[in-house]
């Protein structure tokens, strides 16, 4: 699937549009009320294609692609969070993510050692190995 780049008129062309937040040459932020009344008419029956169109936006430019990833994404969000999901940045919360390494207990901190240790030690094994396989491969040649 290749990226779509909006060029300066077609940036103008979507910005134009009320149910558009923002655009840059590679995305578009719709506003919220767009998102959930989109999300609304989809789950009524109406196709992302039918949506898009009736309320102004020519997918020509925006491509149908992006229509149907967008409703997607957004009946997810909407099924998983209600109404609010567009009403507040979500990005970033609930996620994990890596532990910080300032936050590990003691305990932490050693049984990630010894990973790490028992890691290096195989692969000294491993190079030992190698190394003796070379010796005497050499000895075979000469």
């Amino acid at each position: 699937m290749s990226k779509i780049i909006f060029n300066e008129y077609q940036i103008r062309q979507i910005e134009a549009n009320r149910f558009v937040a923002s655009v840059s040459d590679r995305s578009i932020q719709y506003t919220p009320e767009f998102k959930i009344f989109a999300v609304k008419e989809n789950l009524a029956g109406k196709g992302p294609v039918q949506i898009f169109k009736e309320n102004g936006f020519d997918l020509e430019v925006i491509g149908v692609e992006k229509a149907r990833s967008s409703i997607k994404r957004w009946r997810a969000s909407f099924k998983t969070h209600g109404e609010q999901a567009f009403s507040e940045e979500r990005r970033g919360k609930g996620g994990s993510g890596r532990p910080k390494k300032e936050n590990l207990s003691a305990e932490k901190k050693l049984e990630k050692a010894e990973v790490r240790i028992r890691l290096l030690e195989a692969e000294l094994t491993l190079l030992k190995k190698l190394d003796e396989m070379e010796r005497q491969a050499k000895k075979r040649l000469f």
